[in-house]
C-alpha cells in the first residue's frame, strides 16, 4: 500500500499542480473567462485515463497461466523505464516557467489541450506504474492510490494558498529517491516473473539459482508476502530470497538511478546559484 501511495501521491500531485499553475496564471493575467478551458482539458483527460485503466484491467483478466507472469514481468520493466525517465526528466525542469510560457497563448482550446496533455500523461503513467501492483494486490493498490490522490490534492491546494512557498525542488528530490527504491523493487519483481517463465520453457542458467534464502516461512509476518514484509517489499523491493539475476539487476539499477538523481538535482542547484550570482 505504501508504494502505491507514494506513486499516486507523486503523479497526482504533479498533475494537480500543473493544472493549478495554469489556473493561477490565467487568474493573474486577467483571463478568468479562459478558466473553463483548463477545466475541460483536465476532465477530458481523467475520462480518457479511466478508459485506459479499464482496458488494461480487462486485458489482464483475460490472461491465463504463464501469460500472466509474462505480462507482469513486461509491465514491471515498462513501468520502470517510464518511471525512470519521468524522475530524471523532472530533475532538470523549471516546471512553473514552462507551464506559464505554454499558457500565454490566447487560444482558449489551446489551453484545454495543454491541460489535457499534462493530466492524461500523468494518468497514463500512474496506470502503467500501478499495473504490476494490481497484479499482486488489488485491495492494497486501490487503498494506496486513493490515499495518494487525497493527499496530493491537499498539498496542491496548500501550495496555491501559500503562493508556492513550499520547496518543490525538495519535494520532488525526496519523492524521486523513494520512487527509485520502488522502481528497483519492480525491477526485481519483473525479473523474478520472467525467470519463472523462462524456467517453465526449459531454460536453465546459474543466474536463475538462489543467491540467498533467509528461510522465513510464508506464515511469518516478515515474509515478503506478510503484513510487515509486504510493506518493505513494495517500498524497497525486499524479498526473503532472490535469484542471482534479480540481485544484479535490482541493486545495480538502484545504485545507478540514485547516482543520476543526485547528480541531476545537484546540477540544477548549481545552475540556480549561478543565475542568482550573475550580474543583471
Amino acid at each position: 500500500m505504501i508504494g502505491q501511495f507514494v506513486i499516486t501521491l507523486r503523479e497526482g500531485f504533479e498533475a494537480i499542480l500543473l493544472v493549478a499553475i495554469v489556473i493561477a496564471y490565467l487568474k493573474r493575467t486577467g483571463r478568468v473567462s479562459d478558466l473553463k478551458y483548463a477545466y475541460y482539458g483536465a476532465l477530458t483527460a481523467l475520462v480518457a485515463g479511466f478508459v485506459i485503466a479499464s482496458g488494461v484491467i480487462a486485458f489482464y483478466g483475460g490472461l491465463e497461466g504463464n501469460q500472466k507472469e509474462l505480462f507482469e514481468g513486461i509491465a514491471s520493466y515498462l513501468a520502470v523505464g517510464v518511471l525512470t525517465y519521468m524522475i530524471l526528466w523532472m530533475a532538470g525542469r523549471d516546471i512553473k516557467g514552462e507551464i506559464e510560457t505554454k499558457t500565454s497563448q490566447r487560444f482558449g482550446w489551446g489551453i484545454a489541450l495543454v491541460t489535457f496533455i499534462f493530466v492524461v500523461r500523468e494518468v497514463i503513467e500512474t496506470v502503467l506504474f500501478l499495473t504490476p501492483f494490481v497484479a499482486q494486490n488489488v485491495t492494497a493498490t486501490a487503498a494506496g492510490a486513493s490515499a495518494g490522490i487525497a493527499v496530493s490534492l491537499v498539498l496542491s491546494l496548500a501550495i496555491l494558498r501559500f503562493e508556492y512557498k513550499l520547496s518543490l525542488r525538495k519535494f520532488f528530490y525526496i519523492t524521486s529517491i523513494l520512487l527509485a527504491f520502488i522502481a528497483s523493487g519492480l525491477v526485481g519483481y519483473g525479473t523474478h516473473e520472467l525467470i519463472e517463465v523462462a524456467e517453465s520453457k526449459g531454460y536453465e542458467s546459474w543466474l536463475f539459482d538462489k543467491a540467498y534464502d533467509l528461510g522465513i516461512d510464508r506464515s511469518n509476518p516478515f515474509h515478503n508476502n506478510g503484513i510487515i514484509g509486504g510493506i518493505f517489499s513494495v517500498l524497497i523491493g525486499y524479498s526473503v530470497s532472490m535469484e542471482y539475476l534479480r540481485v544484479i539487476l535490482q541493486f545495480g539499477y538502484l545504485a545507478v538511478t540514485l547516482g543520476l538523481i543526485h547528480l541531476s538535482y545537484r546540477a540544477k542547484v548549481v545552475r540556480a546559484q549561478d543565475r542568482r550570482s550573475s550580474p543583471v
